[in-house]
């Protein structure tokens, strides 16, 4: 039987990025990937410490925005790219009334740092009301991200491509099928509902639809945010998207929330667009909006890692190293992301 200090089950931001701590540490591990596009996979990576709608701001937003940096710097090392694109989010203002908010905001001392107070004209979209500028966000390269992560975990032999299956977990011995394992973390997304060892913890699934469009005309180079956002992918192509629906729980593509984007890209867009691709996926949200982390009631040795939400890039990162730190160091986990908030 295959010893290991731990397995992960699933591979989106949070499994990966908890893998990368195990890399770094020099920790043995299997990460458990069924080869289904997660919500990780399809997301728009963007890095932005400004809530876009009341521009303010979140918790622990300069310590995650600190911690991008020397996390890709790591990944770096074993992957010999840096997945950090540093483009600026710009936010198109609605009306003047949102213009006066942004620079009352801009004077707060959470948000002087995040909000810049010379807005921008852009030229390729848009903008009667300017735009304005939210400085240290930036995006991640999601596709090449999760490629070269998960070759790397495949070429080194910690990646395990099928579905695991928790029933087959002996309690009694801490095995799974022929690998022993000191540690098992779940890194599940919305498929923590059906996990019959944290099941009772309340993830609500939202749905999100993202475009890949191909532009007659070159938008201008930052990561363009209305409704929802713009960005340019590779070669020719855009990203725009996502949507957020908590009701439609079907696999489908849903037309109405196809049109709202189709509709949304052409409030900001006057020029020519092809669709190339539509991407569907659930989101795994919390209520009050922190990630989930600790250990099971009972089973001391099984951790959950969860409720990224739509700030994947962020939360994977930043709390993948106080999971480590609280399993391997003893720290504490403080309240607001303790998995105990739920017992």
């Amino acid at each position: 039987m295959e010893k290991v200090d731990y397995i992960i089950v699933g591979a989106g931001y949070a499994g990966v990025f908890f893998a990368h701590q195990l890399i770094k540490e020099k920790k043995s591990f299997k990460i458990f990937y069924d080869e289904n596009i997660s919500a990780s996979q399809i997301s728009a990576g963007v890095c932005n410490p400004v809530i876009l709608k009341r521009f303010n701001t979140f918790w622990k937003s300069q310590e995650q925005i600190n911690y991008l940096e020397v996390i890709f710097k790591e990944i770096e090392t074993y992957t010999s790219r840096n997945y950090l694109i540093n483009e600026n989010v710009v936010r198109i203002f609605h009306n003047d009334s949102e213009k006066v908010q942004w620079i009352k905001n801009s004077q707060k001392e959470d948000l002087k740092s995040y909000l810049d107070p010379d807005f921008i004209k852009l030229k390729s979209v848009e903008n009667p009301f300017e735009a304005g500028k939210v400085n240290q966000s930036c995006r991640i390269d999601v596709s090449n991200f999760f490629i070269d992560l998960l070759n790397y975990l495949e070429n080194n032999n910690y990646l395990v491509k099928e579905k695991f299956d928790h029933q087959l977990i002996d309690t009694t011995n801490n095995s799974y099928k022929n690998i022993e394992f000191k540690n098992l973390i779940f890194c599940e997304g919305i498929a923590s509902n059906t996990n019959p060892f944290f099941s009772h913890i309340p993830i609500q699934p939202n749905k999100g639809h993202c475009l890949k469009v191909r532009l007659s005309e070159v938008p201008d180079s930052y990561t363009i945010k209305k409704k929802h956002f713009l960005f340019r992918l590779h070669n020719d192509d855009y990203y725009y998207g996502g949507t957020y629906d908590r009701f439609d729980m079907t696999n489908n593509i849903n037309d109405e929330s196809v049109e709202e984007l189709k509709s949304g890209l052409q409030e900001i867009y006057n020029n020519d667009f092809e669709i190339q691709d539509i991407n569907v996926a659930f989101r795994a949200t919390v209520a009050d909006r922190r990630p989930i982390l600790g250990k099971h009631q009972e089973h001391q040795n099984f951790y959950i890692f969860n409720g990224l939400g739509a700030r994947g890039v962020y939360n994977g990162s930043y709390f993948s190293k106080v999971l480590f730190d609280f399993i391997e160091n003893n720290m504490n986990l403080e309240p607001e992301i303790d998995v105990k908030r739920f017992y």
